[in-house]
């Protein structure tokens, strides 16, 4: 197991690449952090408002389809819960809440702390985003107290080692269904409809994803598909399918935003 730590002097490496939603991740120190803690917010979740979607681990993937698509995206196949059809719209979190029947997923709940590779002492290293406005000088909610970690922050780690190992699991359950080609390209549409409910125009994409194919997972031997049970891969894969059913959720939500939008101006 990788080894994790708070920071306590130097980091021998360098933070490599770029996190959604993270803008100032530091190695948490007492030395650079030792006055810090985090205030109480009546929006914990603005930082994720402007977010179309969020990564999931594969074990959320039947609490999320009740609320979302859950779909595969990029050359790794990252699985992600869909939030909003355009890249700068989350239609489940408004004034900084998310919506009382929305999940919300690990990836939102471990911020503002996340884990980096040191790669050169091949450690993860805990740090926190500078950028987030509720870590602040003197909040209630200390980071640290006599020189340790406090017990918040011990907490976040906890949680953070919790994350890691599900975001490695994901990695297995993602090259499991590519060792066995599982994948297909999907497009999500929609068709406008008239007041009756009739179609009334061509269909329009929306979006292009990668999920799980049916009619390849028909054609696996039955042994394969005993193992995909056997080693909990096929619950999940049904709750993705499942929740691909939400795009016409999305699509409804869309337009009830947008029919809003125009009122609130007026109001």
């Amino acid at each position: 197991m990788t080894d994790t730590t708070t920071q306590t002097g130097q980091m021998s490496g360098q933070l490599a690449g770029t996190v959604l939603f993270y803008g100032k991740p530091e190695p948490l120190s007492v030395e650079n952090h030792g006055a810090l803690g985090v205030e109480p917010t009546q929006r914990p979740f603005d930082f994720v408002a402007k977010s179309h979607i969020v990564p999931l681990t594969v074990t959320e993937f039947a609490p999320a389809a009740l609320t979302y698509p859950v779909i595969f995206v990029g050359e790794q196949r990252q699985p992600v819960a869909v939030m909003g059809l355009r890249p700068d719209q989350n239609l489940f979190v408004a004034d900084g809440l998310f919506k009382a029947e929305a999940y919300i997923p690990a990836y939102v709940r471990r911020y503002p702390f996340v884990f980096a590779n040191d790669e050169a002492q091949q450690r993860l290293i805990l740090c926190i985003d500078r950028d987030a406005p509720f870590v602040k000088e003197g909040g209630v909610q200390p980071l640290f107290e006599n020189g340790q970690p406090s017990a918040f922050t011990q907490q976040a780690m906890d949680f953070c080692n919790s994350f890691e190992q599900e975001r490695l699991r994901t990695e297995s359950f993602v090259n499991l269904l590519k060792e066995h080609d599982l994948f297909e390209t999907r497009t999500a549409t929609f068709t406008p409809r008239d007041a009756t409910g009739q179609p009334a125009g061509e269909a329009q994409k929306i979006a292009e994803y990668f999920a799980v194919s049916e009619d390849k997972m028909r054609a696996l031997p039955a042994e394969k598909l005993a193992e995909l049970r056997d080693n909990g891969a096929l619950g999940q894969i049904y709750a993705h399918l499942t929740s691909l059913l939400g795009w016409d959720r999305l699509v409804a939500l869309t337009f009830a935003q947008a029919a809003a939008e125009p009122a609130a101006a007026n109001a």
